[in-house]
This record gives C-alpha cells, sequence and structure tokens, in this order.
C-alpha cells in the first residue's frame, strides 16, 4: 500500500469513535464514516508499519443492514454516522466497541462482568441542548444556520429537518436563520463572525429544552462587532427586539422561558460569554430526573438525553448498591451535581468537586430545590481540591470530562484506597487509559456496563464498578501494623 493509491473492499467492523476497518486485498486500511458490511473505496493518506489510513471516497455497495436515512442532512451535516443503520443495529457497533476495548484492558484480569448495552428510551428528537453555528454552506453562499458540514471547520449545513431534535428545536432554528437573512436582504449589514478573518457579528444560537417541563432557554452569541447602522437606522437593539419578537410569536410545543444575547469575542470557536444579557425573561430554566428537579443556566453541563440521563443514573445507582450507605461519597468531576444528588439519600455525606463555579453555583441551589442538606459543593480542579478536604471518603464517584482524569489526580484517588470506585465514562478509550493506573494498585473491575446516550452518532457512555482486592487490604493493613510496631 502506498500514499495515494486508491483500494477498495469490505468495511469488517467499526472502531471507537468511527474508524472503519476495510479489508482490501491489499491490506486493511482505516476509513472514517464507513458503515459495516459496506464495500468502499478509499484513498491512502496515510502508511505507518504496514497499517494504511484513508480517506472513504465512494459506497460502491450498501451494506445488507442499512436503510433510507430518515434525515436529509445525513452524510453532509458532520454530526450523526449511524442514521442509515436501524437501531438495533446502532447498539450492537457500541456494545462491540466498548466490549472490545475493556477485554484487551482486563487481559491480564481475567474475568469480570459486562453486561451488554442499554438503550436510550427515545432515538430521534432526544437532545436537550444544541449549539448551532453561523456561516455559509458555500464561499459567499446564504446565510446558514445548523452544524458543520463532515470534514469542514468552515462550511456550516442549516439543518432545518434535522432528527435528533425535535420539532420546536427545528422551528427555532429556521425562525432565526430566516429573520436574519431577510435583515441582510433589507441591506442591514449583519454578517456572520468569519473564523480566518476574525470579523462579523452572528456566532451561534444555544438552545436548551428541558423534556419533561417543556421550558426553553434560547441565546444568541454575538460579537461586540455589531452592524453599523444603514440608512434604515436599524440599531443593534432594535435588531435583538426584532428577532426576540420572531421568536415569542412561534407556535412551539414547548414555552420559551429566556431569550438572551451573548457576548463572545474568543478567537477560538467556542460557546461562552463575555456578557450576557436578558432579552426575555430569565437565565435559566428547570428540568426533572429521576424525581428530583434541577435549575438549569446556558452554560451548566447537563447530560444532553434527558431520558438517557434517568437510564444512566438509574444504572449507577443499582451498581452503587449499598456501598454508599452512612458513607461519605466524593463525587469528582460532578457538575450540577445530578449524581450527588441522587446518592445523598443513602449517604452519610456527599462531597462534589467540579472545575466549573456556574456548575457548582448550581449545584448547590438544586440541592437545596431538593431539601438535600447532606451535600457539599467545591470548587476547582480535582487535582487541587482533593487536597484540602478534611474528611476521607468511603467511597468515590468519577465522571471526568472526555479526556479522562489526570495522572497525578488519579493517583491521588488511588491513594485514598477506598474499597469502592464507580466510573462512569464518556469516552471508553479515555476508561480503559485509566483503568490501566486502577489494575495497576490492587483494584479489580467487578462489571461493566454500555449505555447508549447519543443515538446516531459515535459517543457512548460507559459505567464501571472497582472493587479492592481483599488481599490487597489485608497487605495495606499489615503493613500499616508492621510501621506501628518499628514507631
Amino acid at each position: 500500500m502506498k500514499k495515494g493509491q486508491i483500494l477498495e473492499g469490505i468495511v469488517t467492523r467499526i472502531d471507537f469513535p468511527n474508524k472503519g476497518i476495510v479489508e482490501t486485498e491489499e491490506g486493511i486500511c482505516v476509513v472514517k464514516n464507513a458503515l459495516p458490511g459496506q464495500r468502499v473505496s478509499c484513498q491512502v493518506n496515510k502508511v505507518r508499519k504496514g497499517k494504511a489510513e484513508g480517506r472513504l471516497l465512494e459506497v460502491v455497495k450498501s451494506a445488507p443492514t442499512e436503510i433510507e436515512s430518515p434525515c436529509p442532512h445525513f452524510g453532509i451535516c458532520g454530526s450523526c454516522i449511524y442514521l442509515s443503520l436501524p437501531y438495533e443495529e446502532q447498539l450492537k457497533i457500541k456494545e462491540a466497541q466498548v466490549r472490545k476495548l475493556l477485554d484487551a484492558a482486563l487481559e491480564k484480569q481475567g474475568e469480570y462482568r459486562f453486561e451488554g448495552i442499554r438503550p436510550s428510551p427515545v432515538f430521534f428528537g432526544y437532545r436537550n441542548k444544541m449549539e448551532f453555528s453561523f456561516g455559509d454552506e458555500i464561499k459567499d453562499g446564504p446565510l446558514a444556520l445548523g452544524m458543520h458540514k463532515r470534514g469542514s471547520f468552515y462550511d456550516i449545513v442549516s439543518v432545518t429537518d434535522c432528527r435528533i431534535v425535535d420539532a420546536d428545536y427545528r422551528s427555532i432554528l429556521k425562525c432565526v436563520r430566516d429573520y436574519f437573512a431577510e435583515k441582510q436582504e433589507q441591506g442591514v449589514p449583519v454578517t456572520f463572525y468569519h473564523r480566518l478573518r476574525h470579523t462579523g457579528y452572528l456566532r451561534h444560537l444555544l438552545v436548551r429544552k428541558a423534556a419533561k417541563t417543556g421550558e426553553i432557554l434560547l441565546a444568541l452569541v454575538t460579537t461586540t462587532q455589531a452592524p453599523a447602522q444603514n440608512d434604515r437606522g436599524i440599531s443593534e437593539t432594535e435588531l435583538l427586539e426584532g428577532m426576540k419578537s420572531a421568536l415569542l410569536d412561534l407556535p412551539l410545543q414547548g414555552k420559551i422561558t429566556g431569550i438572551l444575547h451573548i457576548r463572545n469575542d474568543s478567537v477560538a470557536d467556542v460557546v461562552q460569554s463575555d456578557e450576557t444579557k436578558i432579552l426575555y425573561g430569565q437565565d435559566y430554566f428547570y428540568e426533572e430526573l429521576l424525581g428530583l428537579t434541577f435549575r438549569i443556566s446556558p452554560f451548566s453541563f447537563f447530560q444532553t438525553n434527558s431520558l438517557g440521563a434517568e437510564v444512566l443514573y438509574r444504572t449507577a445507582r443499582e451498581y452503587i448498591g449499598d456501598c454508599a450507605a452512612d458513607r461519605v461519597v466524593f463525587d469528582l468531576y460532578s457538575g450540577t451535581g445530578t449524581i450527588a444528588q441522587l446518592m445523598a439519600p443513602v449517604a452519610r455525606k456527599v462531597i462534589g468537586v467540579e472545575i466549573v463555579e456556574e456548575a457548582v453555583e448550581a449545584a448547590r441551589e438544586n440541592a437545596a430545590l431538593n431539601d438535600l442538606h447532606n451535600c457539599e459543593f467545591l470548587a476547582g480542579d480535582v487535582l487541587k481540591v482533593i487536597d484540602t478536604i478534611e474528611e476521607k471518603p468511603g467511597m468515590i464517584i468519577l465522571d471526568p470530562p472526555r479526556d479522562g482524569i489526570h495522572p497525578r489526580a488519579l493517583h491521588k484517588i488511588i491513594r485514598y484506597g477506598v474499597e469502592n470506585i464507580l466510573y462512569i465514562s464518556c469516552k471508553p478509550t479515555s476508561l480503559v487509559r485509566d483503568l490501566e493506573a486502577f489494575l495497576g494498585n490492587g483494584y479489580v473491575v467487578e462489571r461493566a456496563v454500555a449505555v447508549d446516550m447519543f443515538p446516531f452518532t459515535g459517543g457512548i457512555e460507559t459505567i464501571v464498578m472497582l472493587s479492592k482486592l481483599k488481599s490487597n487490604k489485608l497487605k495495606h493493613i499489615n503493613v500499616e501494623l508492621e510501621m506501628d510496631e518499628l514507631d
């Protein structure tokens, strides 16, 4: 195999997150965005140690399991990769991916209990948060508002028929795009933010909607480069008031509780706030989860699939069982304190640590809202904060970001020597890397399960219950006794 060579073969499997393994006469080539069973042609981009990586050129023949995609944007938008497969087939792929990674990581340990995959209760319209970007689909084309085009950093697809959100999201997206496109046609110099030139006004549209309460929070994200008044004399205030009126006139199934204007001059293509102004209502909404109520602000971390989150946290609670009973529980990387509050009724005390201060404030408010008084939430990096906590944990719950746990923080967590650790991971490759450190320090994986929180995409959650080997615990105790005798 040589760089630039065009190959043809069958996709035998998909490795996490979307690496298609293509068997060709010349050898194995890894390509993204293919599906198991497809016959594809690909062009080799790189060859290393006999393995090739390539770019998908064409699907020569569809897979036997493929169906017609329910979304007209599939293959153009870069979000979903499994829309042309029945949901049962998607689950099989994800289950196999997680099992393969765990089996390899736990080969030295030997047997453990893998409990397959638990599906999302809904797989259409499941998202409760979307960050849409302004741009154009082709250079100098009409204004677009939606998701990035597959394989492109700059081009934007207006996903007006997106299937992973409900009708309210689609109506809101279309309303905002049409409103600003109409203003452009009227000569108002309102442009999208150009990521190379760092000029322009419109950046993102943030939409959050609660699955249980139906409450909707919207935020238009712009730069401070407000469009200069044209000969019609439209100010930024009038421009935003017009958008607000158009949104409030929409016949939605849910109810808009807040419309915000967020200014963000960051060079990075991220949704963040330098300044937030309320145009209508309030800057938060409420969601319900497993009998608890949560107040959610624009940037609060909250699982993007509310009904799927109930499956995830119910499973976590099942795995924990009575391990947290009357103990101090550390909930590290606690977000808005969802897991901490679910554990609070059985634990003596739950201490949550989260680096995002806004999320910590939300966690405190939510605990008070749910009348839970044995929860404490601390703001800061886990690596530093756990050194300041006087209480010692009887159990630890971990739910880190995608990149997993910082190695030094991991060392400190292991040093506590707690009997049980529950690890919830949104990236199984990060999970298995961290498991190596746990296994090397006397822990074993008792059971594991995958939970599908992100239908049609490559994302997957994994829950693992770790326990300290009794022989290691006894060894630790004996060492302590010997040290006491020496003293």
